[in-house]
């Protein structure tokens, strides 16, 4: 299981990073990104404060983990630019909070992340098929989502992902112990979007491609 969407006590998730660690590898996890959410005021620190796991590898034995941020709310116009900053503080992959159902994110927000190369691109919500288009174009990969709420355009982002050849991934965005998944639960998530074990198959290689390009 590779997941590239989580989030430690370092922003709002429940869990310091090593606890989130070690319960991700007890649920069999290989890869762990930890991409807590940030914005200009606090992507210093959440960066300073990820980045130290380099350091103390004997947190991650037996689990590869890969520190990250969700650039988060950020207005679309300034999203271009934060991506830079992150990649700049040395950030090893960069997520943006899309346009999802259960929030009020400015639109817009999807097209911004696409255009400005975000890696990933987390619960895009209703994305629009131009948008999956550029997407495809630029390898930015469209989340499938197992968080509830997050979850429920799951089935238009497959559907729209199909149609137009976008690459798609599959993480928890886990605040929580029990937002952590197995594999087999990832799955049936997968197939209840309307997607198929090969999709599935698919959205974990391309998650190994993107870790590989990162590592």
């Amino acid at each position: 299981m590779i997941d590239l969407h989580t989030h430690s006590f370092l922003s709002d998730g429940e869990l310091i990073p090593a606890e989130l660690i070690r319960r991700a590898k007890v649920k069999g996890y290989k890869v762990l990104g930890i991409s807590d959410h940030v914005d200009h005021t606090n992507i210093d620190n959440i960066v300073r404060g990820i980045r130290k796991l380099k350091d103390f590898s004997v947190y991650h034995e037996g689990i590869t983990v890969i520190p990250g941020v969700e650039i988060t709310h950020v207005p679309p116009k300034l999203i271009g630019d934060i991506i830079s900053y992150a990649r700049g503080l040395g950030i090893s992959y960069v997520v943006v909070h899309g346009e999802t159902l259960s929030e009020p994110v400015a639109e817009g927000t999807n097209r911004a992340a696409i255009e400005a190369g975000a890696d990933i691109l987390a619960h895009p919500g209703l994305i629009k098929e131009e948008d999956a288009l550029l997407a495809k174009e630029k390898g930015v990969l469209l989340e499938i989502s197992t968080r509830k709420g997050h979850s429920l355009s799951n089935g238009h982002v497959a559907k729209i992902a199909i149609k137009t050849g976008a690459n798609l991934i599959l993480d928890t965005d886990s605040h929580s112990p029990l937002d952590l998944v197995t594999e087999e639960e990832a799955l049936r998530i997968a197939l209840g979007a309307g997607l198929t074990v090969e999709d599935f198959k698919n959205m974990q290689k391309n998650a190994a491609k993107l870790v590989e390009k990162i590592l």
